[in-house]
């Protein structure tokens, strides 16, 4: 029985059953996101709203039940007691770092926690909005799709905000501000940038494009009373490497996070002070992430005042919405697959040796997809080293307070 669990956890078949019930489930749930869109938002946005977030839930956590119950991932959150008592309770932009294939999964285990899950949202390519299930349910729950015109981006990035920070619920919005995940490549083209423009180069992360930043933070103030610093690290020691074929085959990943709430209103009114204030961050970030790869935690040699452990526990609610669409979906499924596969007609048969190849081409994609950034800040990669040309020098000045900012 032992070596059983393992062997069903890394099956195919069983994978596949997977991507069946996920993606047939996100259909549905966007043929209901669609009717409410068309039938209910014009006359009741709240109500909308309402219903859309438990939607999104069903379809995310999913995805999180993966990683909490199926691979056992452990997320080690360090987080003051002042801060986890505004975690849920208020509208957030989320600044993360964008170092692994998971980032984005890790970030979910965590707001599906504190219960905002299906309120999380994102800046992200206007592109994405067209691909079946994962980008029609981000369309119909408001997300950020960016052009990567800056002069119509600023319109749209003040537009969202203002509308999705008037949901009824708390509202996580997530800001990549490296715009793409890390790679050595990337780090390197990184780095060269940096010291042609005469700023500080970083380490563990990518120079962060500031003007998706500056562009958000005049609506931020009026509707969004705090910012969110997060920061994910995973040994690089670990025996399982942080990606989705790994969590996909049951593996489990101990992930860490350091959580920062920074109030809104100490950050600059300026842009250029905006900016700086965004390269600081980084520069303290890359000393936290320098921290953990030395010390095994954030805080020995960072300069960052040292931050409780809090154990955050899985939440049978993944587990039971994971099982309810897996019983909805997979049980009148597999009967007409079956049914036409032992039909005995050549055709019927092609049929259903077709649709489940579909269903495994989504699956692979989709681990695809894992591989995209899922908020990227606003900047179409350059050839300067894939940076816009939107950065300040490295000495200027941050311009943030003392609550902002750990000294």
């Amino acid at each position: 029985m032992a070596g059983l669990v393992p062997m069903l956890k890394q099956s195919t078949l069983v994978h596949l059953c997977f991507a069946i019930s996920f993606f047939t489930s996100g259909l549905i749930i966007n043929t209901v996101q669609c009717v409410l869109y068309l039938g209910l938002k014009p006359f009741n946005k709240r109500l909308y709203r309402t219903i859309g977030y438990y939607l999104c839930y069903s379809f995310y956590s999913q995805l999180v039940f993966l990683a909490d119950w199926w691979s056992n991932t452990t997320l080690n959150v360090y987080v003051s007691d002042e801060d986890i008592k505004y975690c849920g309770s208020e509208h957030v932009l989320l600044l993360m770092n964008h170092t692994y294939e998971i980032d984005w999964l890790i970030g979910w285990m965590f707001c599906e926690k504190v219960r905002v899950l299906g309120n999380c949202k994102a800046y992200a390519k206007k592109v994405i909005q067209y691909i079946p299930t994962i980008g029609w349910a981000w369309k119909f729950a408001e997300f950020v799709f960016l052009e990567r015109s800056f002069e119509k981006d600023r319109e749209i990035i003040g537009r969202q905000i203002n509308e999705i920070y008037d949901y009824p619920d708390p509202v996580w919005l997530l800001l990549n501000a490296e715009g793409t995940r890390f790679t050595e490549q990337k780090h390197e083209a990184s780095v060269k940038f940096a010291e042609e423009k005469g700023m500080v180069p970083l380490k563990h992360h990518l120079i962060p494009r500031t003007k998706g930043f500056t562009a958000s933070l005049p609506y931020l103030r009026k509707k969004c009373p705090a910012v969110l610093d997060i920061q994910l690290a995973i040994s690089k020691d670990s025996a399982v490497k942080p990606t989705i074929f790994n969590i996909l085959n049951g593996k489990p990943i101990t992930a860490h996070m350091c959580v920062r709430r920074i109030p809104t209103a100490t950050l600059p009114e300026s842009e250029e002070g905006a900016a700086a204030w965004l390269h600081e961050l980084f520069r303290e970030k890359d000393r936290m992430q320098d921290s953990f790869h030395r010390h095994g935690n954030f805080f020995t040699d960072s300069g960052i005042t040292e931050r409780p452990l809090l154990t955050l526990h899985r939440r049978p609610a993944t587990l039971l919405n994971t099982a309810f669409w897996a019983a909805a979906t997979l049980t009148p499924m597999l009967y007409y697959l079956m049914k036409l596969l032992f039909s005995g007609e050549i055709l019927y048969f092609s049929i259903g040796a077709g649709i489940i190849f579909a269903f495994y081409m989504l699956m692979v994609k989709a681990i695809g997809m894992s591989k995209i950034s899922k908020g990227s800040s606003y900047g179409a990669q350059q050839k300067n080293g894939g940076h816009s040309p939107d950065h300040r020098p490295a000495g200027a000045t941050a311009g943030s307070s003392e609550t902002a900012k750990d000294k």
